[in-house]
This record gives C-alpha cells, sequence and structure tokens, in this order.
C-alpha cells in the first residue's frame, strides 16, 4: 500500500532569525573552507543557516509510504517496515538513487507513523508546537511544562519519521524489531539475532533500486541502542549515526544500580512492548492476516518477564547480574567509526552512560559530539530552539546526515564538541567533558549543624578541612522520595507530573535523609564531571542501601539534586579495571562490580565503607548558594532492593559514622577556584 502525504508549512520560524545567505549557503551545500571552531550553544550563523534550512522550501513537494514492506531474515523471519520516499506533485515517487536513514524500533511502525501525522496535521501540529513552547511555571501544573519542552524542541521528528529529511532526498525506513510491531519472529531485546537482523536490513536496502548505497541512523532510546549495536558491526554504507538518549551500561543504569532494580521504569516499559506487539492485529480486519505473526507471539506473549521475576523475586538467572547478558546488549563503542552525535540528558535513565560513550568514541572532535540538555527521557530537545539553547535535534540530524552522508560542508562539524547545559547556569561548549582544568576537591561529611536544613533528619556540615569530633547518625527508609527528581528520572520523567516542588527542591525527601552542606560559596563555582562519595556506613542487618545525591541549595533553601547514585552494602566491591582515582588515592569514579560472584557478606554492626559513583554532572553554583550531599535508606521507585536484598536489609535504620581517623567525604570535580 502507497500513501500520498502532503506535508504542513515548516515549523514556525519564531525559533529564531536566519540570514538568507547563510541559508541559501548551507542550501546549496557551498563550501566555505576548512571546520571553523563554533564556540556558541546555538551553533552562531551556522546555527542559524541549519535552521532556515531545515525550516526552508523543500526539494520534493511531497512523500509517498510504502507499508508493510517485507524484509526476509537470514533464518526466515520476515521483518515490517514502512519506507518513505520523496515524491513529486503527483504522489509519484521520484526514481533517483538517495541515501537513507533508518530508525529500528520496538514500539511498532505505528507509533511514529501516529507522531508524524499529528506533527504534519496543520491544527495538530500548531497545538503541539504551542504546547512545547508553553511555560507554566509557577502554576500548579509547572510539571507538564518540563514534560511538554520537547515537543517544541524536535522530539517528534528524531523519535520516528523525519519528513524533512525525505523531502529533502532522503529514503527513510522504519523497520519493526522481530517480535514486534508486524514483525514476525520473537522479540529478542537488543540481542544477538536483533543486531544481526539490522545488518541484513542494510543488506537488503543496498539492494533497492531507491539506494545510493550510503546509509544514515537514527531514532531515540531503544533506536539509538540499536544505532550503536548497527555502528559497531562497521557495515558496509554506514556513513553516520544520530542516537537520541542511548544506553551505554543497561545493568548499572536501569536494571541494577547499585545493586538494585529499576522499579520505576523496567516493568512499564516491559509492559508497554509486550503490549504494543499485539496491536497490529488490525490486520484481520484487512484480510491481510499474518498466522506466523500471531504464532510468533504466542510463543512468547510476555518477554523477559521471567529473566526479571526471577532477578528480582531470587536474585537469579542471567539478568540478575552483570555478565555475558549484558554484555551482548551493551555496544563495543570503541568499534565505532562512524560520525556519531550522541544527545542525552542529566536526568535521563541513561544520563550515566551518554557521556561516557562520547568519552568512549575514538575519533576527533567534530566527528564525535555530545550534547547534553536538563532533561529526563521522555524529553529530549527540552528548551532547543529558544533564545542561547541548541537548535531543535531535527535541525541538528538534518544537518549531521548532511555533513557526513551527503558531503555538505555546513560546519555541524566545527560545532561543539560538547554542548551542555549547566545546572544553575545556562547553556554553555567546551572542548570535552568533564570540562578541561577539572580537578577534584574533597569536601567532608562534618555532624556539626550548618544552620540550612533543620527539616532534615541530620543537618551536618559539609568542610574543607576533615572533623574533629566523631558522631554517628542513624536513617532509616522511608517513602518520601516518592516526590522527588530520583522519582522523575527513575520513571523516565512521567514523575514530572508532580510539579516542581518534588523535581526542582528536595526538601520534602530531606525529611527521611541525613544533609551535609557548605557555607554559601563566595564566588560562583562550577562542577564537571563524574562525583565520588565515600562513606564509613555500618548495618544491624545483613546488608543495606544506601541513596545519595548532590544538591544545590539556594539561599531561600531550595535544595536542587544536580547529580545522584545509590549503592547496596553488599554490592561494595569495586571494579577496579573500570574505576579512576584521583592523585591522592582516592576515587573519583568508582564503578560497582555487579558480577554474580562478588557480593559481600556485610556483618551488622562492623564498619563498612562504601565508595559510590554518582553521574557526570555540569553545574553552577551561584554566589551565595551552597553544595549539599544527601545521604538515605530509599528511594522507591527510583530503586528498589531485589527481595532477598530488600529482605537482608530488614528496612531496619542504617548508620553513617563520622570518624576523624577515616573521614567520609565527597569528591567533586570542581573548574577553577572553588567558592568554599
Amino acid at each position: 500500500m502507497r500513501i500520498l502525504l502532503r506535508p504542513r508549512p515548516g515549523p514556525f520560524l519564531r525559533r529564531g532569525a536566519v540570514t538568507l545567505a547563510a541559508a541559501t549557503a548551507v542550501a546549496v551545500g557551498v563550501t566555505v573552507g576548512p571546520p571553523v571552531a563554533i564556540a556558541e550553544p546555538t551553533g552562531g550563523a551556522a546555527g542559524q543557516s541549519w535552521t532556515a534550512t531545515t525550516d526552508g522550501p523543500n526539494q520534493f513537494p511531497a512523500i509517498t509510504v510504502a507499508e508493510d514492506v517485507p524484509i526476509r531474515m537470514s533464518d526466515g523471519v520476515v521483518l515490517r517496515a514502512s519506507v518513505y520516499r520523496p515524491a513529486d506533485a503527483s504522489g509519484r515517487a521520484i526514481d533517483d538513487k538517495l541515501p537513507t536513514v533508518f530508525n529500528i524500533t520496538p514500539y511498532t511502525r505505528l507509533v511514529p507513523a501516529l507522531a508524524d501525522a499529528a506533527a504534519a496535521h496543520p491544527v495538530l501540529g500548531e497545538a503541539l508546537d504551542r504546547l512545547g513552547a508553553a511555560d507554566l511555571s509557577g502554576t500548579p501544573f509547572d510539571g507538564l511544562t518540563e514534560l511538554t519542552g520537547g515537543l517544541g524542541g524536535g522530539l517528534l521528528r528524531t523519535f520516528g519519521v523525519n519528513r524533512n529529511l525525505v523531502q529533502n532526498g532522503y529514503v527513510q525506513v522504519v523497520v519493526d524489531v522481530r517480535g514486534t510491531g508486524y514483525s514476525e519472529g520473537v522479540w529478542d531485546v537488543l540481542g544477538e539475532r536483533e543486531q544481526q537482523d539490522t545488518v541484513e536490513v542494510f543488506d537488503w536496502a543496498r539492494a533497492q533500486p531507491w539506494s545510493n548505497g550510503d546509509f544514515g541512523m537514527a531514532g531515540v532510546s531503544y533506536s539509538a541502542i540499536n544505532s550503536l549495536h548497527a555502528a559497531d558491526k562497521r557495515p558496509a554504507g554506514l556513513k553516520a549515526i544520530f542516537p537520541v538518549e542511548p544506553s551505554e551500561d543497561l545493568a548499572r543504569e536501569i536494571v541494577a544500580t547499585g545493586g538494585a532494580f529499576g522499579a520505576g521504569f523496567m516493568p512499564a516499559w516491559l509492559i508497554a512492548v509486550n503490549g504494543l506487539k499485539f496491536v497490529p492485529i488490525d490486520s484481520l480486519l484487512r484480510g491481510d492476516f499474518d498466522p506466523q505473526w500471531l504464532a510468533d507471539r504466542l510463543a512468547d506473549p510476555a518477554v523477559m518477564f521471567p529473566q526479571m521475576f526471577d532477578a528480582v523475586l531470587n536474585e537469579e538467572g542471567e539478568a540478575a547480574n552483570d555478565g555475558a547478558f549484558y554484555d551482548v546488549r551493551n555496544a563495543d563503542v570503541e568499534r565505532i567509526q562512524v560520525p556519531t552525535f550522541v544527545t542525552g540528558g542529566w536526568h535521563d535513565i541513561f544520563g550515566r552512560g551518554e557521556s561516557r560513550i562520547f568519552d568512549r568514541l575514538q575519533m576527533p572532535a567534530g566527528q564525535k559530539q555530545l550534547l547534553m540538555g536538563n532533561g529526563y527521557h521522555l524529553n529530549p530537545g527540552l528548551g532547543h530552539g529558544t533564545e542561547g539553547a541548541p537548535p531543535r535535534l531535527d535541525v541538528l540530524e538534518r544537518a549531521w546526515f548532511d555533513k557526513w552522508v551527503k558531503g555538505i560542508d555546513n560546519g555541524i562539524d566545527g560545532y561543539g564538541p560538547a554542548t551542555l547545559y549547566q545546572q544553575g547556569g545556562g547553556w554553555i561548549t567546551a572542548s570535552q567533558f568533564p570540562r578541561a582544568g577539572a580537578d577534584y576537591r574533597r569536601l567532608y561529611l562534618n555532624g556539626t549543624p550548618s544552620g540550612s536544613a533543620p527539616h532534615a533528619v541530620v543537618d551536618g556540615s559539609l568542610t574543607v578541612d576533615a572533623p574533629t569530633t566523631p558522631s554517628t547518625h542513624s536513617v532509616a527508609p522511608g517513602l518520601r522520595a516518592a516526590c522527588s527528581r530520583d522519582t522523575a528520572q527513575g520513571t523516565a520523567g512521567f514523575g514530572a507530573i508532580l510539579g516542581s516542588t518534588c523535581t526542582q527542591d528536595a526538601r520534602f525527601a530531606e525529611a527521611e535523609s541525613l544533609t551535609f552542606t557548605t557555607a554559601p560559596v563566595t564566588e560562583a563555582t562550577e562542577i564537571s564531571g563524574p562525583v565520588a562519595v565515600h562513606l564509613l556506613t555500618t548495618t544491624d542487618a545483613p546488608d543495606g542501601f544506601w541513596s545519595v545525591t548532590v544538591n544545590d541549595v539556594a539561599p531561600d533553601g531550595r535544595s536542587t539534586v544536580i547529580t545522584n547514585g545509590a549503592l547496596l552494602s553488599s554490592r561494595s566491591t569495586l571494579d577496579e579495571s573500570a574505576s579512576e582515582k584521583d592523585a591522592s588515592g582516592a576515587y573519583t569514579v568508582p564503578v560497582a562490580d555487579l558480577g554474580a560472584d562478588t557480593t559481600r557478606a556485610v556483618t551488622p554492626g562492623a564498619p563498612l565503607i562504601l565508595d559510590i559513583g554518582l553521574n557526570g554532572t555540569e553545574a553552577k553554583l551561584a554566589a551565595g548558594h551552597r553544595l549539599r550531599v544527601d545521604v538515605a535508606a530509599a528511594s522507591f521507585p527510583r530503586y528498589l532492593p531485589m527481595l532477598p536484598d530488600l529482605q537482608a536489609t530488614g528496612l531496619k535504620a542504617q548508620r553513617l559514622l563520622i570518624d576523624p581517623a577515616n573521614p567520609s567525604f565527597v569528591n567533586v570535580p570542581v573548574v577553577g577556584k572553588p567558592g568554599w
């Protein structure tokens, strides 16, 4: 079946003025000399020209779509694809051989098709633009602003179908991964067979009459991970990838962070994908029902649930611990050789790994780029296209593929290479992340009251000097973290609907936390990189669970989380080959060893040192602000210890020991002079 799509006019030019000369130069692919570094997050004049090119006249007036195109794999399984091709005004696909951009998704092609239809509809599309631009700050519905902010930043186009690419000389192919959507087979969640399928889809496309053999890959989340997998296979013709919110390490990021299950995300996600794979039952009504499709669905109707149940309830099975199961599903980033533009967010569920992917890529700056925003998993593109912010994601995607797939010299290789939202500040550019010159500084946890957190279980201090007086501080598990930025992050952003009183202010959750806070900083203090916390602890039970955040505390008392981490006491053995230390020997990146044979026995009442790694972050404490460390014994639903571990904790109070002979501290990467 072929469908003729006549798109609505491009997005409003309210997103930024452009110069006609710059727009024309980029549109026709004029070479303007060697790459020039662009020091502005907006991209400056080049960024304006990228936007002008995307929002300007299209090369082709329409799009045709071939639905349910069969692609037979080497094992006989038939995948189904939608092939979007540029068309003339009569709806006839053009005959030229063109580059192809792939989006390989488990969310059924129906979802990106609906997103595309909504974005293209003249009324609904404009309504979505307005919703994305709406600012409900100061109202009870301000959480909605966080959730919808990505709509105006190019989210819909990068999630599914970017019709702007198609109308300007690309073919876009959206494929249901095996066992999902309309494709046959049993879902092999990011597994070897699924990865092989992507390579075979490329082989199929290479033989099509509309293909010139040059490929790009795009997509959000799962599709972004697929693009990393494809790139590490080095298939012929793959020229560039544009992964939005990919994962580097599935075990540590969402399944077993610090040894605890990601209860806020994994169950809902598995239910959603396993449910969506039954949606194409509508083919019965069309009379083209595929009985093999149904047989494959019934062969395993709840993929991954047995492994997750075994892990959560028994702490057994292949998904319970880091190892071969996850090794297969994590891309071999060092093998990637094609230009890669990684987009992520500090509070994304994959926020730990996105900057690490950028760092691991073995290619020069410009060919690899990183853009880290301040959003969650559901709202990439938050704030994009506004004054002082990067161009929209769809604009960057178009510029990236025009440069690396079509060979148009548009300056995108001079952008960044690290474009970062500085929490407490605004958008900045840097040559790397962590930023050059970041130097780790210790701040010691001290039982002396800071006077800034009377609402907390303990109002302690963070000091440059080690404590001289010993003290012991107890903290018990609770449920207040249900209203927190941890919850928003762990639910992929859905928790942001609770509003800024939860996501932007930790004081409600701090009523069940030990807090340690600096005096107000005397000058602006910039933090760039992963944070490490070194704690001396003890428990009355055979295990304990520790949730830690680092916060920016404003003069009015508002406490905003800038990064977080967690660890089970029994998972305190570190993977020394992956961990990093500073010159003093203190950990800067402690990486818990989550292997099946590395669990540590915890002796009740015995002191135990925990080195807890917190996600990389970029932040700026304004003069008069304070830095705070929150230590809690729970953060549900962001983290839920697996049932045997939960039973071992006994949900009992835990204790943090302040010992002058063995002090607890936070190791903070500071750029320039610290204000404390």
